[in-house]
């Protein structure tokens, strides 16, 4: 495992080292800072610094190359319980719409990648800011042909009995919302999930019978050859972060609304989900090199009857619950917490590290578990290497330990939270 982190690590940077000379000029981050009432970005020396340096270039060769724009992409290699070994690339980009002084930094994001366990996972995620923030969209859209080890709901559940297996997943989730005030959104939007062709996976077909997705799917009138959740998104958004990327100091709160239909675009069922999700950020030292992160989460299924693969699960989000697999535990509501320690291990802010801890409790109607009677703990510790100082775009490393020799090796190029 050692040698793959330092070999992921190796070819992230070798490959977008070249790519990111297109970041934006740091003065002019700083003269936005200063206007915007708030300190410089705390880091003075990036992988483009770095990159400029190795090729002789001075400050006046490197503001030339420079753009509006902070692009990367780069591969990315990674193991997780759910996937296994996987390699692939990753691509983020970073920019402002309009003046940096009264304007959220906007970002895209998107990957490709392949899994031993001959998973195709792929997706493009976007949240982006107007001028002077008066709309904000956000995106959330997924295309897989994946497969999963399912349990039976509850966070005291065994991986004894565990299934695999294999289905579609799409997804496509779209929300627009409209400024009501300074850091304060409303929005409605839509969002749809498809699980397409479950099957058994390999070795998996004599346990099928027997297996928690099935009970559960025949229980509750669902086919087992795939299911589909559709409805809309209503929602309420403050967000006071300094930086949306890799915040400092600041709030982000979101209150979400999402009602199913049956026969509304092929939705399976009627039901109601409502979902949380609260971020706060504390500044240890003045320049910002340490500080801590707070997450507090829930998802909860007010009424009706969700499809299994949209029952709230842990890592359902593609960020939570570092330290465990995408649906390990499972069940009709879900409250989540995470704070994580950020600080450089270099005076200029070029390498950083992280220490993780996080909870996730889970009741389940089926089995009669509930919330906080039982907990699934995780905790970890990460690497950073700060790619660009102006959006603070880091590549992020994170190993993650769970209950029951859970574990798992993450890389990205953007903060869990």
């Amino acid at each position: 495992m050692f040698r793959t982190v330092c070999f992921s690590l190796a070819l992230t940077l070798l490959v977008s080292v070249p790519i990111l000379a297109q970041g934006e000029n740091d003065d002019d981050t700083d003269k936005a800072a200063a206007s915007a009432g708030s300190p410089p970005p705390f880091a003075t020396t990036d992988i483009g610094d770095i990159w400029h340096w190795v090729r002789h270039r001075n400050q006046e060769q490197r503001e030339q190359a420079l753009g509006r724009r902070f692009v990367v992409i780069a591969p990315t290699i990674g193991s997780k319980p759910t996937t296994g070994l996987t390699a692939g690339f990753n691509s983020n980009m970073a920019f402002f719409a309009g003046d940096q002084a009264s304007t959220h930094i906007s970002t895209m994001s998107g990957g490709f990648r392949v899994s031993q366990k001959q998973q195709v996972l792929s997706g493009v995620r976007y949240s982006v800011f107007t001028a002077n923030d008066r709309w904000f969209l956000q995106g959330d859209n997924r295309f897989s042909w994946t497969s999963q080890n399912t349990f039976a709901l509850g966070t005291d559940a065994g991986a004894i009995g565990a299934t695999n297996l294999k289905y579609n997943f799409f997804r496509v989730g779209e929300t627009t919302y409209r400024s009501v005030h300074r850091g304060l959104f409303v929005g409605g939007g839509l969002i749809v999930n498809v699980h397409d062709d479950v099957r058994p996976g390999d070795g998996a077909q004599a346990a099928y019978d027997q297996s928690a997705y099935l009970k559960y799917s025949e229980e509750h009138g669902f086919s087992a050859e795939g299911q589909t959740s559709s409805g809309a998104n209503f929602a309420v958004l403050y967000d006071t972060r300094d930086n949306a990327i890799n915040a400092q100091k600041g709030w982000f709160a979101n209150v979400a609304l999402r009602t199913y239909f049956d026969g509304f675009l092929g939705g399976d069922s009627t039901w109601q989900q409502l979902f949380l999700d609260v971020r706060t950020y504390r500044k240890l030292t003045a320049n910002g090199r340490h500080r801590l992160a707070f997450w507090a989460m829930s998802d909860l299924v007010l009424s009706g009857s969700a499809p299994y693969f949209d029952l709230p699960s842990t890592g359902s989000d593609g960020r939570s619950a570092r330290g465990y697999g995408d649906g390990r535990y499972r069940g009709e509501r879900l409250v989540y917490g995470e704070v994580e320690y950020r600080g450089a291990v270099t005076p200029s802010g070029l390498v950083g590290v992280v220490l993780f801890a996080n909870t996730t409790s889970i009741g389940s109607i089926e089995t009669g578990t509930r919330l906080f009677e039982s907990w699934a703990p995780a905790g970890g510790f990460g690497f950073r290497v700060l790619l660009n100082k102006r959006s603070r775009t880091n590549l992020a490393t994170d190993y993650g330990w769970g209950k029951a020799g859970s574990s798992g090796f993450y890389l990205g190029i953007q903060e869990a939270f």
